[in-house]
């Protein structure tokens, strides 16, 4: 799969193959194209070349909206919710969403009370029952990423795309982020990216690493950590021998 902009190659020559209930992570230094090819695999940009193919799927070219009806969502780096309604309310919007419950909700609120049910399901899935009537704005950094997860599960998505989750937190939020995409993502296929190299070595089950639009290798934890050539272009270590997530 290849990405440019104006004659700008962002993507060059991707080629990666994930297993079902997988958890995969994609590292890189900054402008290596982690988030390019995150909105390409979601349809914000067309590849410039070649096809994404989900569940055996060719999804190339559609529309985000479209995509998140295959069973495919994402979280985004900047949090994105609605900062004046409640945990319930952003839940319930998401999962109204799934439902096709927006063009005529007389006839659909007989099944207003199966979206609650379920809305409070992943509200306790995430953690918060405790703020489900808080508004958004309101909540810890760390909450609102939780909820922003909550939101991404509202879909039911086979494959779940996290961008940077745990970007901005201390040390006792990122723990319990990496606790709670532990167990929300069993039996899902999870993509993320992050620089915390901790996260990355708590989820991944293998790790891909990208550098100047390229896959510079795809290994498990234990060899990533070693691979001298991934210290040296991720860390900047001219020798290799740097230690990387301990």
């Amino acid at each position: 799969m290849y990405k440019d902009f104006s004659g700008l190659k962002v993507l060059n020559g991707i080629n990666l193959t994930l297993e079902g209930g997988e958890r995969h992570a994609i590292i890189g230094p900054n402008g290596a194209g982690k988030s390019t090819l995150f909105n390409v695999i979601t349809g914000k940009y067309a590849p410039s070349k070649g096809r994404i193919l989900f569940k055996g799927e060719d999804i190339t070219g559609l529309s985000p909206f479209k995509i998140v009806r295959k069973g495919l969502s994402r979280s985004f780096q900047i949090v994105n919710l609605f900062g004046n309604l409640s945990v319930f309310e952003n839940i319930r919007f998401a999962v109204q969403a799934k439902n096709h419950m927006f063009f005529d909700m007389i006839a659909e609120i007989d099944r207003m009370e199966g979206i609650s049910e379920e809305s409070q399901k992943i509200i306790e899935a995430v953690g918060l029952k405790d703020y489900i009537n808080v508004p958004a704005s309101e909540l810890s950094y760390g909450d609102q990423r939780a909820l922003e997860i909550g939101i991404s599960l509202a879909s039911k998505p086979d494959l779940l795309l996290l961008d940077e989750p745990t970007g901005g937190m201390g040390s006792e939020e990122t723990r319990k982020t990496i606790e709670l995409i532990a167990r929300v993502t069993q039996g899902k296929t999870l993509i993320i990216v992050e620089h915390d190299m901790e996260v990355v070595f708590a989820l991944a089950q293998r790790i891909t690493v990208l550098y100047y639009g390229e896959i510079l290798v795809t290994d498990t934890p234990e060899k990533i950590r070693e691979n001298r050539e991934v210290k040296r272009v991720y860390l900047g270590e001219e020798d290799g021998t740097a230690t990387i997530g301990r």
